[in-house]
This record gives structure tokens, sequence and C-alpha cells, in this order.
């Protein structure tokens, strides 16, 4: 599957859905609407669309704290989403996912999470019950680049390679972790290249770059679906907000985010490169933002017309945990 006029403003539309309801969900926030912390995940939406348009509906994705562009791309609907972030009923975890913990079953998203590394292993674990069950199904596991130093990072990739499963690990290095800068943390600058620890292909594109993405990850889904085992890709992106509420950003300039946001943009550099190609024109490129404001904006109102969960709603889609010994 090759880039095309059709493709392209797809995709683009879907740039747009994530950034848009980032944007909102963040002034939700400040609003008091929606319930717990947030992250962002603007700047780096590129990513998430280019690996998830070479995926079906049975394909297995798993994130990190920072998912709602993961869902969006995978094809989450928008207003369930949204009714989850601010505790609804209706939310597509029926308000027990919230933001850092959102997942939908009906499309294979097995779920966001705060821990460092937390998605590896049942991503590494979905892509062995493909391999027992025979079937072509894919795994993706997005991380960032801290996770690289954490030991699910070693431990899937050493089972990822050792049975060749179908699993792609994509690592989202934004630069950052948390507050900290990479390059004061690890003697190793490219995550791709730990990859040939494990005897795996390890790519490392520009994730800003959509096209470079949509490439890097097809040919790591084919290459998962084939039988012939995980790929690293390593996607060097930026986040255009702090790392979450109340982040005061001291530890990057002004001037840095300035430039990502004015020059780097992937929204931008993705708009600018199909009308190169004339598959975009100014008006479509304007309907396009107004339609998916729209859909941002329904969204919200079908949050907000959702009801509250029942308070014995808590006993409900919990394990029960109590032991009994018989004598």
């Amino acid at each position: 599957m090759t880039l095309n006029a059709e493709l392209s403003r797809r995709i683009y539309t879907d740039m747009w859905r994530i950034r848009l309801f980032e944007e909102e969900a963040l002034r939700q926030t400040s609003l008091g609407s929606v319930k717990g912390t947030l992250h962002t995940y603007c700047g780096e939406e590129a990513i998430a669309v280019a690996v998830c348009a070479h995926l079906r509906d049975d394909d297995y994705v798993l994130g990190t704290h920072r998912s709602h562009g993961h869902c969006l791309a995978k094809g989450a609907p928008m207003d369930r989403m949204m009714a989850e972030l601010f505790g609804r009923a209706t939310g597509s975890c029926r308000a027990k996912g919230g933001s850092m913990h959102i997942a939908d079953f009906s499309r294979n998203i097995l779920g966001a999470n705060g821990i460092v590394a937390g998605g590896i292993g049942p991503g590494t674990g979905t892509a062995l019950a493909s391999r027992i069950r025979k079937s072509d199904q894919v795994s993706v596991v997005f991380f960032g680049d801290g996770a690289a130093a954490r030991g699910p990072f070693h431990e899937g990739l050493l089972f990822g390679s050792l049975w060749k499963l179908p699993v792609i690990y994509v690592c989202e290095n934004n630069g950052y972790q948390q507050w900290v800068p990479r390059k004061n943390v690890a003697v190793v600058d490219s995550v791709a290249d730990m990859a040939a620890s494990y005897a795996i292909p390890g790519v490392s594109v520009d994730g800003q770059d959509l096209e470079a993405v949509y490439e890097a990850a097809g040919e790591a889904v084919a290459r998962a679906r084939n039988g012939e085992g995980p790929t690293l890709i390593e996607a060097r992106t930026y986040r255009f907000y702090g790392h979450s509420l109340g982040d005061m950003e001291e530890y990057r300039s002004r001037e840095e985010v300035d430039d990502w946001r004015e020059n780097r943009d992937p929204i931008k550099l993705f708009s600018a490169w199909m009308k190169e190609r004339q598959w975009l024109g100014d008006d479509e490129d304007e309907a396009i933002q107004g339609e998916v404001a729209a859909e941002v904006s329904r969204s919200v109102a079908y949050a907000e017309e959702s009801p509250l969960p029942e308070p014995e709603d808590v006993l409900t889609d919990v394990l029960d945990t109590e032991w009994r010994v018989s004598a």
C-alpha cells in the first residue's frame, strides 16, 4: 500500500482529528470537565496515523500514558473517548480508564497505561497469541525513549526475536523523559541501534515526516505478517506541550518549542507535501479542518449529555480476588 491522494487526505484528516481532540481536551481540563491528569499527543501525530494506516481492525495496539492519538488513529470513536475523559458511563471504558488507561477492545486497542515500558510485555504476548493461533494478526507497541532503559523493553525484544513474533516496537523518541533530556541519561543516542543486540532490524526515522514513518511502518508490518519477526522503529519527534498538567517546562526553552511548532509541525509539513503534489487545495484543507472541528464539538456535547456512572458500577468489571480455601 503506497500513499496516494485519497489515502493521504484520510491520513491528513486523522492528524487533524488528533490535534483538535487534544487541544479541546486540554481546554476542557482547564474548565474542570476532564477527570484526572492529561498527557497530550500534539506534535507527534504523524507517527500514530502513519503506523495505524497499515493495520487491520483485528491487529492489536498497545500504548502509553500519551495514547489518545494511538486510539483515534486505530479507529476508536471520538465521542466515546471524550466521554471517557469526562468520566461518563458512555465512555470507552465506562469511566474506569480515564485518559491514562483508555482502551477500546472492540478495536483491539488493548489499553494505555502509566507504567514506563508497561505495554511491551503484553504486546509481545498478543503477538505470541497470534502465532499460537496461526493467525496473521500483528501487534504494535508504542512507547517512549525512557522505556529503552527498562527491563520489559529488553525482555520483550529478546522473546520477540527468539520466537519471530509478529510485533512492531515503535519508540516515540521526543527527546525528553518527563522533564529530563535524553542526552543526560542515555549513552546510546539512537534507540534503533539497540535492535542489533537482539538480531532484529532497527530503523530510525524523522517522526515529523509522515512519508518516512509510513514507509518504515509498511515494511515492518509486512515483515511481521509474513512471519519474519519483529522490527524496532525509532521515530524522532517532539511534544508541543509539557509532559502533563502543571509542567512548567523549565527544562527547555521557549525558543526551542516555538521552533518545532513553526518549522517541524507534522501537520504543516504533510499539508505542504500534499499541496506540492496537488493532492490538497486550500479550500479542501479548510473544509477538512472545519469538519473535524465539528466532530470534536459533537464529541463534547455527547460527553456533557452522557450520564455519570451509578455508585454500584464501582463493583462491576472488577476481578473477584477473594480466595476461598476448602477445609
